[in-house]
């Protein structure tokens, strides 16, 4: 089995610069991002549950994720990285999920190593209980053992930061991922400044390229990224979403105040942008040459 999104992804992570995505909620988004030109979509946990308007939570079920990136997938052309949180479950589960979403076409998936159900990384006073390590190993050699193709990639996410375990505690759990087969390691923090994270990278001198998520610390440019040497990937993982929501609530708002839509079609893209990007084009053309 031969992965092509994988491959394409390795491609783009192994060219120099850094590979960057954006992440999306549904396939809509997935196409907005990849027109802007981006190397990938995440696949994003908060995204998609808060599509179904419940907390990030381990709520919804691995299916729904599934499908989601399904969506996506199949209207882009970019890969895709999916969140995939703790893996669902124990290691039983980590195999059956890789096996599904490689099948869907996914490039990638990423698993964080809290306990199950988690709480969002981000969330205040939120529950960060890390799984043991040994357990979590055992996730990424599940994962690995279970992928089909060589080019299918699997990142492990160290939550120490975020539990405010400490650096040693997460260098620690990112080598013993190493030693699980990882391909990657995703090192989060919810520091609103960027030297938690650049102390990480900076003595971070295991086999596996960094991923970085710079949501809390956007001070911390590409540029800078780059320069740091050993991060390959970033990962902008909410902010289309976020800038959605208050889009909406602002044209909802001035509907309501002046009782109309009549003052709000500079808030908008016409309709006929939104057929471009469902492909209503392509859609009748190809009814002129088949429809009889």
């Amino acid at each position: 089995m031969k992965n092509e999104r994988a491959e394409m992804l390795r491609r783009s992570i192994a060219a120099g610069d850094l590979a960057v995505g954006v992440g999306a909620r549904d396939a809509l988004e997935a196409k907005l991002i990849e027109r802007a030109g981006f190397d990938f979509v995440w696949s994003s946990s908060l995204g998609i549950s808060a599509s179904y308007a419940v907390p990030d939570a381990s709520l919804i079920s691995m299916y729904q994720y599934l499908e989601a990136a399904r969506a996506m997938n199949e209207v882009i052309g970019i890969p895709i990285i999916a969140d995939c949180d703790t893996g669902y479950g124990n290691a039983n589960n980590v195999a059956y999920a890789v096996k599904r979403f490689e099948e869907a076409g996914i490039a990638a998936i990423s698993m964080e190593d809290k306990k199950f159900p988690k709480d969002n990384s981000l969330l205040a006073g939120g529950r960060q209980e890390l799984a043991h390590v040994e357990e979590f190993a055992g996730k990424l050699m599940a994962a690995k053992d279970a992928q089909r193709s060589e080019e299918f990639i699997v990142i492990a996410r160290v939550e120490a930061l975020i539990a405010g375990w400490g650096e040693q505690e997460a260098l620690d759990r990112a080598y013993r991922y190493v030693e699980a087969d990882a391909d990657y390691i995703l090192i989060h923090s919810k520091s609103t400044e960027p030297g938690e994270i650049v102390s990480f990278v900076n003595a971070w001198d295991g086999a596996a390229p960094l991923v970085l998520v710079p949501t809390t610390y956007p001070q911390l440019t590409e540029e800078q990224i780059l320069d740091l040497g050993k991060v390959r990937i970033v990962i902008y993982a909410n902010q289309p979403m976020r800038a959605a929501v208050r889009a909406q609530e602002l044209l909802l708002e001035e509907i309501k105040r002046v009782g109309g839509i009549h003052t709000i079609d500079k808030m908008m893209v016409p309709v006929s942008y939104i057929f471009e990007i469902q492909g209503v084009p392509q859609m009748k053309e190809s009814e002129k040459k088949f429809l009889k």
